[in-house]
């Protein structure tokens, strides 16, 4: 059954760094289009950074831009989201997710993607940044 898991979550002081890794089964991350998205309590989950893995481009949300890096894994089937510089507005359930970059209505260079346009959701990570 394909299906994408995260791991890497946890506490960090305000400052500090995390990686996360989203990891997928039952298909490989050729030509698809990895999307991490974040929810923070009593907030609406937002995109966060994209990866499309055909043309190797990605895309960041301006919050985290300078601060995260999305890449893939050399020959694993894993694609990591650096974090650095975490702040608390940073704390919140991290979410993996991917689809068929060559679908119609793919996207990511040009904008990050909506999460209902994804095909594999994670259960998510959660990230705490404390002050």
């Amino acid at each position: 059954q394909p299906r994408v898991a995260e791991s890497g979550g946890g506490s960090v002081q305000s400052g500090g760094s995390l990686r996360l890794a989203c990891t997928v089964y039952g298909f490989t991350l050729d030509y698809r289009i990895i999307a991490w998205f974040r929810q923070a309590p009593g907030k609406e989950r937002e995109g966060v950074s994209c990866l499309a893995t055909g043309a190797g481009s990605t895309n960041y949300a301006e919050s985290v831009k300078g601060r995260f890096t999305i890449s893939r894994g050399d020959g694993e089937n894993v694609v990591y989201l650096q974090m650095d510089n975490l702040s608390p507005d940073d704390t919140g359930v991290y979410y993996c997710t991917a689809r068929n970059q060559r679908r119609a209505g793919a996207r990511c260079s040009s904008a990050l993607p909506g999460y209902g346009d994804m095909d594999y959701r994670g259960k998510g990570t959660l990230v705490t940044v404390s002050s």
